[in-house]
């Protein structure tokens, strides 16, 4: 039994106003840490309604469709970044300041996708099915927010079981995630560019930039022209980068206007790393979709990571932060 993975689909979920801005120095699809935290703020919210025994171990994300908020007027080469301001006031908010302005805001890139989620689950019976699958609804009917946008539709969620080499069992939760691509970790190749001797930006930029490059050859007249060629260094797989978590920076304490006073404060900042979107249907394994929370403490990592030694329980990983 233990090679039978129990799956819960949330199908095509579409997010308006997702947030774009993955990292500080990233914008596009919203980051690992936004899908995790969400799935795990659905098992908290599951568990306070009478469903404590309900936990979501792993994450897939597979994204249907993604539009970048841009903007290209009638004169311009590039598009821009239609940048949102957050938080945003009303007037009446805004007399609770004490200079009648708001404070400073923080700018953020937005999005709107389709995306469909799978979890791996335990503490669902099959008797219960029904009733979490009605109390899911109505928490992702009501005010519950995903990547820091709204969700508009879902469609109704559904349970599988694949048992590991059961190819059968694979397809058939494969096919309901088509057309669409799951993000998967490609760590792999910022590592082997780091051990060739390139520091992290330069790994990660190497495996992104497009080269244009020219030529001259001869045509059927036998006459010279110019050639223009784009590619990248890899030009196997849809390559991006990716936020997968963070590094701490400074020892638990507190700070001045922290946003939980009852929760130690941290500086950290944005762990970036590459992935690739690949079409479910050529997958073998689903742990090759599937992401889970990794702490290491020596280095001061939180991340959402798909190779890993040793899969830690709820327990592990919170202690592992507070620790």
């Amino acid at each position: 039994m233990n090679n039978i993975k129990r799956l819960l689909l949330l199908p095509h979920i579409k997010v308006h106003n997702a947030n774009a801005l993955s990292s500080p120095f990233t914008i596009g699809f919203p980051a690992m840490t936004a899908w995790l935290g969400a799935v795990h703020a659905l098992q908290r919210k599951l568990n306070t309604q009478g469903c404590s025994d309900i936990q979501f171990n792993s994450v897939a994300v597979i994204s249907h469709q993604f539009e970048l908020q841009t903007y290209k007027g009638a004169e311009d080469n590039v598009n821009s970044i239609i940048i949102a301001k957050r938080p945003s006031f009303t007037k009446k908010e805004l007399t609770k300041f004490n200079s009648g302005k708001a404070p400073t805001f923080i700018e953020e890139a937005r999005c709107h996708l389709d995306v469909s989620l799978v979890l791996e689950y335990t503490g669902i019976e099959k008797d219960d099915e029904s009733e979490v699958r009605e109390k899911i609804a109505h928490l992702l009917n009501s005010n519950m927010k995903m990547a820091g946008g709204d969700i508009l539709t879902f469609k109704a969620p559904q349970f599988f079981k694949v048992e590991n080499g059961n190819t059968t069992d694979l397809n058939a939760l494969t096919r309901k995630l088509m057309p669409g691509y799951a993000l998967i970790e490609r760590r792999d190749l910022m590592t082997e560019a780091m051990a060739a001797g390139q520091d992290a930006m330069d790994a990660l930029l190497d495996n992104l930039v497009i080269h244009h490059h020219c030529e001259k050859v001869a045509d059927e007249m036998n006459e010279e022209k110019v050639v223009w060629t784009s590619k990248r260094k890899n030009n196997k797989g849809w390559i991006v980068p990716i936020a997968t978590g963070f590094h701490g920076l400074t020892e638990l304490g507190e700070a001045k206007n922290q946003r939980d006073p009852n929760t130690p404060h941290r500086f950290a900042e944005s762990v970036v790393t590459l992935g690739e979107f690949k079409m479910p249907h050529s997958i073998k394994l689903i742990d090759e979709i599937l992401w889970r929370y990794q702490t290491d403490q020596t280095n001061n990592l939180y991340l959402c990571a798909q190779t890993q030694k040793n899969i830690q329980t709820e327990q592990e990983i919170e202690n592992a932060y507070y620790a």
